[in-house]
């Protein structure tokens, strides 16, 4: 069987967690699924409180080129906007900011390079807990 992750049937098994807490409480979570024959990842957004869907339901695709990360919004204070992302090595993501403007943020090294965003990987985090 081809352990080649585009041509894979995936089996997806639960891999585990990343919780997102502010001041040591937690308003969110990245659950992490793993297939059990490529080993490839998928990620799913939950944030408490939240009542619609995510963006990114199921098992979304991920390009191969690109790492699971969490982008944080420092300008929502009160708010703590946090959102699920697939960011690549260099490039740009858009993130929906203040009044829904939509911003283009620059990303170096698979981290988002700007004074009132930030991010981590959730490949870095599994079964641990960021604070916001």
């Amino acid at each position: 069987m081809s352990t080649d992750s585009d041509s894979c049937k995936h089996q997806p098994v639960y891999f585990g967690v990343t919780n997102i807490n502010v001041d040591e409480k937690t308003i969110g979570s990245v659950d992490v699924w793993r297939c059990a024959m490529c080993k490839k990842k998928f990620c799913e957004e939950k944030q408490l409180g939240i009542e619609e869907i995510a963006d990114l339901v199921g098992m979304p695709k991920i390009d191969s080129d690109a790492k699971w990360a969490v982008s944080v919004c420092k300008l929502q204070q009160g708010k703590y906007k946090w959102k699920l992302v697939k960011l690549k090595e260099n490039g740009d993501i858009k993130h929906e900011c203040l009044d829904e403007n939509v911003v283009s943020l620059k990303i170096k090294d698979f981290k988002i390079e700007d004074n009132n965003h930030w991010s981590f990987l959730i490949d870095d985090n599994v079964n641990k807990v960021v604070e916001i």
